[in-house]
């Protein structure tokens, strides 16, 4: 019982170790507790000695993350993370940068990663990651609920280290983590995500995963044997990030910090958007109304052009007052370019209405139509001969 009061805090004092052992019946003073004690504390300064476990073809996935600073779009930074997977019998590396370390992130980097290698091994292996272990009490695990429910649909055994004992999993840390900032990060510039995925994937094809490794003496690519490995599902389970956004009257909605617009006829209700590092999708239920590509930038507005000419499609009187959808009506087409043209000068539009309205009322619309035509051919005409002239 004492051994494992040390284990779970070394710096536990005697008086509360003893405090703890009393309603256990230890009936025995304080000193003979502390030598005791003291003689434990000797044998962990001891170094620990460790064998080399060397995993069989297909036996053991490690996972980590690494952090590798950020990203910057023109002033917008985002964080960069590198989710990295190990085949432990060939040291075969998979490498994806993301902006995220969410859960979402983390299953669709596994999927993409399962499909890199072409297929399951039987276990994973991971660090305490809050994604994946909720709770590591000595030697009990409690596994996030959604982790586990991923882990049986794609049918490996999760394991998790022991915390602070990152030998348990050194072929990622090392041969993963390590060598991708010694060997692939130095003297690289990026544009964006997409760019950094692009350059990673290259040299894991190209460079890491032909080398000769420096403990097996072979490239990871002829010593890996994906017959070895579990075959996968035939389709993949949705797993992009998934939000509920109300549209508001201006057509948008947010997400990430950015603004989308969909159609007039989905103002003020709730649809879901559905992200992953390549695109932006908005549903309406199970029907997908619009996507956009995804961008890491923020305060950005999309498909506003769009949308909103459609809406004015849609509603052709919708920046006009009552008196100009009268006077349009009754004049004819010549009225809206009269306004038109109204517009860009420092007339007052409403007393040019009043008039032409009471123009209508005292003769006949079709004798208001021909005076405008007039007012437009003399305007033609005088502007063709100060170009001539000019």
């Amino acid at each position: 019982m004492i051994r494992e009061f040390v284990e779970r805090d070394p710096k536990a004092s005697a008086v509360v170790i003893a405090e703890r052992l009393r309603p256990l019946g230890f009936a025995g003073e304080v000193t003979i507790l502390r030598r005791y004690l003291k003689t434990l504390r000797e044998i962990a300064r001891i170094p620990r000695a460790f064998i080399r476990v060397e995993s069989s073809p297909g036996d053991r996935f490690e996972v980590d993350w690494g952090h590798f600073g950020v990203l910057d779009y023109q002033g917008d930074k985002r964080k960069l993370y590198a989710f990295c997977l190990v085949e432990c019998h060939s040291r075969r590396l998979y490498v994806e940068f993301t902006h995220s370390q969410l859960f979402e992130t983390f299953m669709r980097c596994h999927i993409h990663a399962f499909r890199f290698m072409g297929g399951l091994a039987r276990e994973c292996l991971y660090d305490n990651l809050t994604t994946a272990v909720t709770k590591h009490d000595g030697r009990i695990i409690q596994f996030n609920p959604r982790f586990l429910a991923f882990a049986r649909l794609f049918g490996f055994y999760p394991r998790a280290c022991n915390p602070a004992a990152g030998w348990e999993k050194g072929k990622v840390e090392r041969g993963g983590i390590g060598y991708l900032r010694q060997g692939f990060w130095p003297l690289r510039t990026f544009s964006d995500l997409a760019d950094v995925n692009h350059q990673v994937r290259h040299w894991l094809d190209e460079v890491a995963n032909k080398r000769i490794h420096s403990e097996t003496r072979e490239r990871p690519d002829d010593r890996f044997q994906p017959e070895a490995l579990k075959p996968l599902p035939t389709l993949d389970p949705d797993y992009r990030d998934t939000v509920l956004a109300r549209v508001h009257k201006d057509i948008r909605l947010r997400f990430d910090g950015n603004r989308y617009c969909v159609p007039r006829r989905h103002v003020g209700r709730m649809l879901t958007i559905k992200a992953d590092s390549g695109s932006v999708t908005i549903y309406d239920a199970e029907h997908e109304i619009v996507r956009y590509p995804r961008s890491w930038r923020r305060g950005q507005t999309f498909g506003a052009e769009r949308f909103e000419k459609e809406l004015l499609a849609e509603r052709p009187g919708a920046e006009r007052t009552r008196g100009q959808q009268r006077l349009i009506a009754l004049v004819g087409p010549i009225a809206e370019s009269y306004l038109r043209e109204l517009a860009n000068t420092d007339r007052s539009m409403t007393h040019q209405i009043r008039a032409l309205l009471a123009l209508v009322r005292e003769y006949d619309p079709d004798a208001v139509c021909s005076a405008l035509l007039n007012v437009a051919y003399q305007d033609i005409a005088s502007r063709s001969s100060a170009n001539f002239s000019q």
